[in-house]
């Protein structure tokens, strides 16, 4: 391990919370760093081979370990074991190599191949949200029941890292308690949620600013903290559901921020102040800050959207009213609207216009269309008649992450996209959007409108090549041209 994280570790200090049944004592965690107790070389089963889980499994053999991934995906597995990643996440495909080159990591579909010589099983598999907006169990009982099956006496422990509803712990304790009575042994279970960033869950993994971790146990909760012992960040631990709260607070109040500014921008719009300067305003206050406070088309993925209608499905289920996670989702899903209805201001009708549009993944640094805004516009300006020709540097190279139905709106470049297009969407924060060569686009297009739905542009620099600019929450820097001009 290097120096640099070495330093790291001997920083960090474990911070005392309340443990459920059995609390952690002031001589168990008085001067105590993870560093002093950082364990190596542990066996451990990542169960789901997706974003999370690994990222999860090349974080763990970084950190001296040895592991195993298991997935029911024969393809999957066959082509991480060759170490081919079907996913865009910068740092993974070396991460997985290492480990593969160095023998301590390795993939198998086969529960009985993983299970019974790990001394810790992650459970890491996708929970999908249900139509009621309740995140849906199946993968994790179904996981679960597999473990349980495959311990072969063995008495590991159980960590969930799914993002899963308050008392899943408890679900998954009371699915492998038959497994565990005919051993005389209570389950192991461990709930440590993840806050990894697409696009950059590496960096979040090797540098993370928490570590939750929340179990019956603080023997059990200390052995899977000591498992990150490189690692800085506070290690918070804490019972089992108070851990599987704080994952969902977090990502719903992350997701209220990005709607709250959203609602913002509407505002500045309608009353003409430019909202870039409202919040270089309000991010001096400490308490207030930037991050989260970028004006778009709104949030999406696999994880804000399903956190924030799970939460509000729990609300209901123990007969709390939400009524602000109900307006995050309510400003969310206007963005989408309200960028086609500017369009159509715009230009009038949209039947028969070509509407270039860059971007469709949800996010810059992805391959993740999963409640992608950009996918809603998309979906909005075909059905108002518009003619859509669309990039993406990460899906216009492999269609097959777009729908079927959308997958001839593709083009190979941002400027084929843009040929002879009436105005031109910027729906993804790519990076390469924002360096892009306007003279070309300019010259390909029919059209001289831009809409920046991601308020990446530079604003001035669109204008002086020609374009009407169109942002969001921004004022155009001169007068817009009428529509019979664009």
């Amino acid at each position: 391990m290097t120096e640099t994280l070495q330093r790291r570790s001997a920083a960090r200090r474990v911070r005392e919370a309340e443990i459920l049944e059995l609390p952690l004592t002031a001589d168990q965690t008085a001067g105590m760093t993870i560093a002093s107790r950082a364990t190596k070389g542990r066996r451990i089963a990542v169960v789901g081979c997706g974003h999370v889980g690994l990222v999860l499994a090349g974080g763990l053999v970084k950190l001296g370990h040895h592991v195993v991934g298991v997935d029911v995906a024969e393809r999957l597995v066959g082509d991480l074991n060759d170490g081919v990643l079907c996913m865009h996440e910068p740092g993974l495909a070396e991460l997985i190599a290492d480990g593969l080159r160095e023998g301590r990591l390795r993939f198998t579909t086969s529960y009985a191949d993983a299970i019974p010589e790990a001394e810790l099983i992650f459970l890491a598999v996708d929970t999908p949200q249900t139509l009621a907006g309740a995140a849906n169990l199946r993968n994790i009982r179904d996981a679960t029941r597999s473990i349980a099956g495959a311990l072969n006496g063995s008495s590991p422990i159980i960590v969930n890292k799914s993002t899963s509803p308050i008392g899943t712990g408890e679900t998954i304790e009371e699915i492998l308690r038959t497994a565990f009575e005919e051993r005389q042994r209570e389950p192991r279970i461990v709930s440590n949620p993840e806050f990894l960033r697409q696009g950059r869950a590496v960096e979040d993994f090797l540098n993370p600013d928490r570590i939750v971790i929340g179990s019956r146990s603080s023997a059990d909760a200390q052995e899977v903290a000591e498992l990150f012992g490189e690692l800085g960040g506070e290690v918070i631990i804490t019972d089992l559901r108070t851990a599987e709260m704080i994952k969902y607070v977090s990502n719903a109040f992350l997701a209220t921020r990005v709607s709250f500014i959203n609602e913002i921008s509407r505002l500045c719009e309608a009353i003409g102040v430019e909202v870039d300067r409202v919040i270089d305003g309000i991010a001096q206050d400490p308490r207030i800050g930037r991050s989260f406070f970028q004006p778009g088309i709104g949030f999406g993925g696999s994880c804000l959207p399903k956190d924030v209608a799970a939460l509000r499905y729990i609300g209901e289920t123990y007969g709390v009213a939400t009524p602000v996670l109900s307006g995050v989702q309510e400003v969310n899903q206007a963005q989408r609207t309200a960028a086609v209805r500017r369009l159509a201001g715009r230009l009038g009708s949209l039947e028969g216009r070509t509407i270039s549009v860059w971007g469709l993944t949800f996010k810059a640094h992805t391959e993740d269309t999963r409640e992608s805004p950009a996918l809603d516009v998309l979906g909005l300006l075909t059905n108002a008649g518009a003619i859509v020709q669309s990039y993406d540097p990460a899906v216009s190279p492999s269609p097959t992450l777009l729908p079927e139905h959308l997958r001839y709106t593709l083009r190979h470049s941002p400027v084929e996209a843009a040929r002879g297009a009436d105005a031109l969407a910027v729906l993804t924060d790519w990076p390469e959007f924002a360096t892009a060569d306007l003279t070309a686009v300019r010259d390909v297009m029919a059209g001289r409108l831009i809409f920046d739905g991601r308020n990446m542009l530079d604003k001035a620099a669109v204008e002086a090549h020609g374009f009407a600019y169109m942002g969001v929450g921004r004022m155009p820097s001169r007068h817009m041209r009428r529509r019979e001009d664009l």
